[in-house]
């Protein structure tokens, strides 16, 4: 048997330790100790709810946007629910941008609060992870 350089061990003086964990090979997950925490589960659980929140309220918004440009019916149920859903999510935003035509003004009142849930709420989890 030979070891990482090129030697050849002696069989006397190998032993094989029981309780040693196998380490692999250079694509084997590394764990690392956290800062915060001792298994960083919480954290990381935390995190990921930060992030898919952002995520749905981002998907929300840019749905709305695709079935406003496409012209989605309006008295549909889909389409007057994600409405509403972006309208609610997009509240604090209506009217920052009063410019004409309405289709660039609808663009940016309901893209801008995307791009914001997008980058506090990624940013928020990124932050907690580190926790």
């Amino acid at each position: 048997m030979s070891n990482p350089h090129g030697h050849i061990a002696d069989n006397a003086s190998y032993q094989h330790d029981p309780n040693a964990s196998f380490q692999g090979g250079p694509s084997a997950p590394v764990n690392r100790p956290r800062a915060g925490n001792s298994s960083g589960r919480g954290a990381d659980r935390t995190a990921l709810i930060i992030h898919s929140l952002a995520d749905i309220a981002a998907v929300f918004l840019a749905l709305w946007l695709l079935l406003y440009f496409l012209d989605a019916n309006q008295a549909n149920v889909f389409v007057d629910f994600v409405h509403g859903v972006a309208d609610w999510l997009a509240g604090w935003s209506q009217d920052i941008f009063t410019m004409e035509p309405e289709g660039v003004r609808v663009f940016f009142n309901y893209a801008l609060p995307a791009v914001i849930y997008l980058g506090i709420g990624h940013g928020a989890a990124a932050w907690v992870r580190r926790l």
